[in-house]
């Protein structure tokens, strides 16, 4: 196991890309920013009302019940998803892009977009996948130049422009290196996250690495001498 700090970011990068990989995939709340964007997102839009009063009173109880351990992760990251059932698609967008750029941009660890744009240079396939909703993964991939049809996030089928509440898919836990080798067709040479949600994934690939990780999640790349890396300020 090999544990790096902000100070040996170059390292980082270099130990990476000395790899070659092909195929490199990255978790993106709390691996590639701080906090959680799809938690906040869900926050954010309740508050400016968004949604009918009739969902947002739905909303806060059962995320209530999600706390308190009576909801999967898997059923609350979807039905974040589905309650914009009925929403323009292109509205949801505009939201994610103002939150987005009010909230988490000044958030992005700006080592973990250095490697992203080094590997992308280098020909490395690179995707983000996701348990926090499409709209806010796409906006915020602007931000690493990685295009929408790299996103592996928590998403429904979209029609005529009007969100439906049929899940495609929601990537946590088993949910991402199933939704990998479907959509991809192969395991990455290297993967990148920050929770237990993500520790399926981080098994799959070549070379896995821990960003910032959770002490859960700290623990198993401890054990399985996976590289963990703390980006600037995130060290206790």
């Amino acid at each position: 196991m090999t544990e790096t700090s902000s100070a040996s970011q170059s390292p980082l990068v270099e130990s990476v890309l000395r790899l070659s990989p092909r195929l490199a995939v990255f978790d993106c709340d709390g691996t590639l920013w701080s906090g959680d964007a799809g938690e906040r997102f869900f926050d954010w839009e309740l508050k400016r009302g968004v949604l009918s009063d009739e969902i947002a009173h739905w909303a806060r109880a059962r995320y209530a019940e999600y706390l308190a351990g009576k909801v999967s992760e898997d059923d609350m990251c979807g039905e974040m998803v589905q309650l914009h059932k009925g929403l323009r698609e292109e509205d949801v967008l505009r939201l994610s892009r103002e939150f987005f750029e009010e909230n988490f941009v000044a958030r992005i660890f700006p080592e973990m977009r250095q490697l992203i744009f080094e590997l992308q240079k280098s020909g490395c396939d690179v995707w983000a996948v996701s348990s926090t909703n499409e709209w806010t993964i796409r906006e915020a991939m602007k931000h690493f130049g990685i295009a929408r049809e790299k996103i592996l996030a928590a998403a429904v089928e979209v029609e005529n422009g009007i969100i439906t509440d049929r899940l495609i898919r929601v990537p946590s836990g088993i949910g991402k290196p199933q939704a990998i080798l479907e959509v991809i067709g192969r395991p990455p040479d290297a993967a990148f996250g920050n929770s237990r949600w993500d520790a399926e994934m981080l098994r799959i690939a070549r070379y896995a690495v821990a960003v910032n990780p959770n002490p859960d999640l700290e623990n198993l790349a401890r054990e399985r001498e996976w590289t963990i890396y703390w980006p600037a300020g995130t060290r206790h």
